[in-house]
């Protein structure tokens, strides 16, 4: 199992990310996928979920409005569009695999800074 995020980087306030997640190893078509994000000195929070079949979403709070969630089964590939960034969004972010939370990747860095 692998799941390989991509997409950060550094940005200003009000602006834009697109992230991805490709997986392998599994039938990604069958897990609920879902981003999470770990700032320095804080617990790992979730961000928002997809569930397998319906595509039904889910968001933290503090993104709702400002950040979706998209998957596409056929690249097996999961996504996180974040608009509106704030620097409070600083944080590595992470996909994670399954409804418990099976698996996870390696996180990406994003940094929202002037």
């Amino acid at each position: 199992v692998q799941l390989v995020e991509s997409g950060g980087g550094l940005v200003q306030p009000g602006g834009s990310l697109r992230l991805s997640c490709a997986a392998s190893g599994f039938t990604f078509s069958s897990y609920h996928m879902s981003w999470h994000r770990q700032a320095p000195g804080k617990e790992r929070e979730l961000v928002a979920g997809i569930t397998r079949l319906s595509g039904r979403t889910n968001y933290a709070d503090s993104v709702e409005g400002r950040f979706t969630i998209s998957r596409d089964n056929a690249k097996s590939t999961v996504y996180l569009q974040m608009n509106s960034l704030k620097p409070e969004d600083t944080a590595v972010y992470y996909c994670s695999a399954g409804a418990q939370y099976n698996y996870w990747g390696q996180g990406t860095q994003v940094t929202v800074s002037s």
